[in-house]
């Protein structure tokens, strides 16, 4: 197995740090899968036992001026690597206005991969900060885990509003309860809304618009007003919105009614795939 890669362009090492800031505060772990033209970050908690899951997937050339890799054979051409986000992320935050970046998978007591960073200094001359990430390799038997989640035929797809708009919304609710209640209809509506014994508080959004194929197969069965909804808990919720640090270009809500909640963003050339279950 052998990985290395480098990216020289700022633009590239930057929007490469956002999404490794995302990473980490969307998982704690997460499993890094690397093949020849794409690079995934995944969650894989069984959504079945409440747990949520996510697929932010990048293509590599898009990102870096230099890509290798030798996966676990010629016909298993992947390798899959499971990290503590948070040290990643951290290791990239020295990375601001370097000259270079390289990544490289290397063993040293232990698999590592091996952020090497290329600073400039005042006088011009460049100094190297190196950080070294312990990782686990995961053997072949366990990848069949790791594949990406199909996606449930929604009841209701929705446009989002604006995430931070969301978020601070969320924010205020989860001082009142743990549970929330997302819905939405075809005619561009979503609610978010909670209910305890004492109170009920809900904040709608009106004209978000709906995906065209997705409402087209939902409304052929669907009063177009009709309410999809799902309950989840709050802080699988807030903590899906804190990660979010740019506006995507595109953010879909997909609603499965009582089952799950599945978000769909992309950032620029970044897909992230989110799943949020519902709460019996």
């Amino acid at each position: 197995m052998k990985f290395r890669s480098k990216i020289v362009d700022a633009a590239c090492l930057n929007h490469f740090t956002r999404v490794s800031n995302m990473i980490a505060k969307l998982a704690k772990t997460c499993t890094l899968r690397i093949r020849p033209d794409k690079l995934n970050f995944i969650l894989a908690d069984k959504v079945a036992n409440g747990g949520v899951s996510m697929w932010c997937e990048l293509e590599q050339e898009n990102f870096f001026s230099e890509f290798q890799m030798e996966g676990v054979s010629a016909e298993n051409n992947e390798i899959y690597l499971e990290l503590t986000s948070e040290n990643l992320s951290r290791a990239l935050k020295t990375a601001q206005n370097a000259r270079a970046l390289k990544i490289k998978l290397t063993n040293k007591h232990f698999p590592c991969l091996t952020v090497s960073i290329e600073l400039l200094s005042v006088s011009s001359s460049s100094r190297i900060v190196t950080h070294d990430i312990p990782v686990k390799v995961i053997p072949r038997k366990l990848w069949k885990d790791l594949q990406e989640p199909a996606v449930p035929d929604s009841d209701v797809s929705i446009y989002l509003p604006v995430l931070k708009t969301m978020k601070s919304v969320v924010e205020k609710m989860r001082n009142i309860s743990n549970h929330l209640i997302i819905e939405a209809n075809l005619n561009g509506d979503l609610n978010l809304k909670i209910e305890t014994e004492i109170v009920c508080v809900t904040t709608h959004f009106k004209d978000l618009g709906n995906p065209p194929l997705a409402s087209e197969n939902a409304s052929q069965a669907r009063n177009p007003e009709q309410m999809a909804e799902v309950h989840v808990d709050i802080r699988k919720l807030l903590q899906f919105l804190a990660g979010q640090q740019v506006n995507p270009t595109k953010a879909v809500c997909n609603i499965v009614r009582n089952k799950i909640v599945h978000f769909d963003l992309l950032h620029e050339d970044v897909s992230l795939q989110y799943f949020i279950p519902a709460l019996s």
